[in-house]
């Protein structure tokens, strides 16, 4: 058994109403180790069709997303978890500082910071020939600005422990189809390095985990069977493959690992 060190420690996590989610098994995984975890998410309303939600797909995922954070607070109150679970939207200046004066009156401090929360076009528009300005400003607005508000107030706050964890995604580099998505997750690499050696003078890390196609929910049959094939481990990411890197990045052990992207993909977009 590995002891993290997180007894004790405040984790911070976005984007955890997603019961399939990173962000969900994130937080799962903190409280198993004894972490007090506060979860951040914003409900994201897109029609669907509940005869269809019983299973994998486009439904279920927007279903997921649209609701609370309750099936998740279940979970945690079963490993009899210190937490709090915060509904806010992270793309508002205002919104990030309520967020951490009520995690400092909760807890005092907090230690990790894990920015999973993402937006992304979900209509095929997010190519070259068809994005919209929507598309594009909604998509930089959660996956940069809310990223970086995050972390500038998690700096501001800092304690004697910091570790920020920052949820990419493996294609980052090269995403034609999705080329908004990929931008702002290339841009948030960028920050990782950036941010990284700003703060380390405060013995803060800064690392980031881009997951390969992972299971939270969206991927259907038809699409786990295209996907697969370019899997060289033959097989779907799963979200709890993600927390588990997420751990080890925030805990002593990585103290002297900063800047640095590490791809959780099976070998996908290597």
């Amino acid at each position: 058994m590995i002891d993290y060190g997180f007894k004790d420690r405040v984790a911070l996590i976005t984007g955890a109403n997603n019961p399939q989610g990173i962000g969900a098994a994130t937080a799962l995984a903190f409280a198993r180790e004894g972490a007090k975890g506060v979860l951040v998410y914003k409900k994201i309303s897109r029609s669907f069709d509940e005869t269809k939600t019983d299973r994998n797909g486009a439904d279920r995922y927007f279903q997921a997303n649209a609701g609370s954070a309750g099936v998740v607070e279940r979970k945690l109150q079963e490993l009899r978890a210190d937490y709090l679970i915060i509904e806010s939207d992270i793309t508002r200046e205002d919104a990030v500082k309520d967020i951490y004066s009520a995690v400092l009156k909760r807890f005092g401090h907090v230690d990790i910071l894990v920015n999973n929360a993402a937006e992304g076009d979900m209509d095929g528009l997010d190519t070259i020939e068809k994005i919209p300005q929507q598309v594009i400003d909604d998509t930089f607005a959660v996956n940069v600005r809310g990223s970086l508000l995050m972390t500038r107030e998690f700096v501001r706050h800092r304690g004697d422990y910091g570790r920020i964890i920052n949820i990419s995604t493996d294609a980052a580099q090269v995403f034609a189809g999705q080329i908004t998505y990929g931008a702002s997750k290339a841009t948030l690499e960028a920050l990782t390095r950036s941010v990284a050696l700003e703060v380390a003078k405060y013995g803060i890390t800064v690392n980031c985990v881009a997951p390969g196609p992972t299971q939270t929910g969206w991927i259907d049959d038809e699409l786990e069977r295209t996907v697969l094939p370019v899997i060289p481990m033959g097989k779907l990411i799963q979200p709890e493959d993600i927390a588990e890197t997420i751990l080890f990045l925030a805990s002593e052990q990585a103290g002297m690992l900063t800047g640095q992207v590490i791809k959780v993909s099976g070998g996908h977009s290597l």
